[in-house]
């Protein structure tokens, strides 16, 4: 039998299928684009989404074995919530992770509440990004919408919904809406209390893993499933983007660069810490019992090369097309092989760990008339990497002992993008024969579910590494001088930003 990964992103959903050995077989995408406004908006149409996610699980189903897919988990991005109505309707779009539209209430909230006592309820800083503060909008703002409301669901048991399932939201993702107690793994009453929601309103909260139910004769005729198929909880993109990269023990991590940046470990028990709460660095479940995670993240990463692309790229587009190269590595291609002069402030989207700055912009230092495409495209990425080694340096003083990075997402395609990340942030990195972690690691909970074999006994099968890239030498030295001056950057920029 076969097992197929979801995962709904921020900017795409895939879904990915796996045979028994953890081969792939066949992978599906679709995209959708944020929308965006002035004020501080950024929501994607839900129902465009789950339709989206229907017809990469149809596409792939056409595309292998006929009715061969026994059954499927879903990781998800986080935070996000669609307000469903009385009659199963979809009151609003999914507010994303960069609507900041809520900052002006979270004062608000963190008075009534209090701050302190928040992070030690759901391990997590405050930031309009999480579910609370949005819905303390939603409710100030569309109280219309607000009393037809019968559930609020993150896009992973929204799609649970719509496949006919009561949904269940697995801890981690549960973790990233800031109402989870994340010690004692349930919603906080106090939390829902001062929303004015109740927890029948909320998926329930169960482990990664969890067997959500088994889809209707119908849905698996329309979706090409097996008879029986079933779906199981899979949880917070990040932590099963960590599962599917093999991260099981204290001093590995995993490094994904998707749309954001991001490093996941994992530790054997929950770490609560001042040093943590003061750098916005959460402790919330991981995607196996009794494992727990924190997030470093810039959520400016691998959309910054999207949109030097897009604004800067059309030649090199014109000719990768012409020779059928992918536009990314032949950008990557032609970028500077040497450090840049340059050094950027990666601020291009509101920042994430350690600062939560929604205010300050991003900033190109050291511009020349000399200055050459080239060059710009590397100190970009020499940006996000030095963003991401600030938030390593935190976490190794705060009790993470990190001397592995497992690389995953669509940087992991570029050997050239993996070796200026090992130079930058002086670490190891591991590359592995995999690329789609998110969608291994929910196929490997649903494997798991199957079989009744352990999720580490998969994963050792199924996860293999590929090469490790060691820093250059010739570059440490030049990198780690430059590292001292951009901790300096962010408080000049801070205080002159527009």
């Amino acid at each position: 039998m076969n097992y197929l990964g979801m995962d709904i992103g921020t900017s795409c959903c895939k879904a990915v299928v796996f045979d028994e050995s953890g081969k792939q077989l066949y992978t599906a995408k679709r995209e959708y684009d944020v929308i965006f406004s002035d004020d501080g908006k950024a929501e994607l149409d839900s129902n465009e989404v789950i339709n989206k996610c229907l017809e990469v699980i149809k596409e792939c189903s056409n595309n292998v074995e006929r009715n061969s897919i026994k059954g499927f988990g879903i990781s998800s991005q986080g935070e996000a919530f669609t307000a469903i109505g009385r009659n199963g309707e979809y009151l609003c779009n999914a507010m994303v992770s960069s609507d900041m539209r809520s900052q002006t209430l979270m004062k608000e909230c963190l008075s009534d509440i209090g701050e302190e006592k928040l992070y030690q309820i759901t391990g997590h800083t405050a930031h309009p990004m999480f579910t609370l503060f949005k819905l303390f909008w939603f409710k100030k703002n569309k109280p219309d919408l607000w009393d037809k409301v019968s559930y609020f669901l993150c896009f992973e048991d929204l799609l649970q919904f719509r496949l006919g399932l009561k949904p269940i939201i697995p801890w981690s993702l549960a973790g990233r809406t800031m109402m989870f107690d994340v010690r004692r793994k349930e919603w906080n009453k106090e939390i829902l209390d001062y929303l004015g929601i109740t927890a029948e309103q909320l998926a329930q909260p169960q482990p990664s893993g969890y067997p959500v139910g088994r889809l209707n004769e119908k849905m698996t005729n329309l979706l090409g499933l097996s008879k029986d198929a079933f779906v199981v909880t899979g949880g917070h993109d990040q932590p099963c983007n960590a599962l599917g990269a093999g991260v099981l023990k204290d001093n590995t991590a995993i490094l994904a660069t998707g749309t954001v940046e991001c490093i996941t470990p994992v530790s054997s028990k929950p770490i609560f810490s001042e040093v943590l709460r003061k750098n916005n660095l959460c402790t919330y479940n991981y995607a196996i019992k009794n494992l727990y995670t924190t997030v470093a993240f810039s959520t400016t990463g691998g959309n910054i090369l999207k949109w030097y692309r897009d604004e800067f790229g059309q030649v090199e587009i014109f000719e990768a097309n012409q020779t059928k190269a992918d536009p990314y590595e032949y950008l990557l291609r032609n970028m500077d092989k040497k450090p840049s002069e340059l050094l950027v402030l990666p601020y291009f989207t509101p920042s994430a760990t350690p600062y939560f700055d929604t205010q300050t912009k991003g900033a190109i230092l050291g511009l020349r008339l000399t200055t050459h495409k080239g060059s710009l495209l590397r100190a970009l990425l020499e940006g996000v990497a030095f963003e991401m080694r600030l938030n390593l340096e935190i976490l190794e003083n705060s009790g993470y002992k990190i001397e592995e990075l497992r690389l995953v997402g669509g940087g992991s395609k570029s050997s050239i993008w993996a070796q200026l990340k090992a130079d930058v942030m002086n670490k190891n990195i591991t590359t592995l024969n995999i690329n789609d972690a998110g969608c291994l690691g929910t196929a490997v909970l649903a494997c798991s579910f199957d079989t009744g074999e352990s999720v580490q006994s998969l994963i050792s099968k199924w996860v293999k590494p590929v090469s490790k890239v060691s820093p250059q030498s010739e570059n440490v030295e030049w990198y780690t001088n430059r590292f001292e001056i951009y901790k300096k950057v962010y408080q000049s920029i801070r205080k002159i930003s527009l």
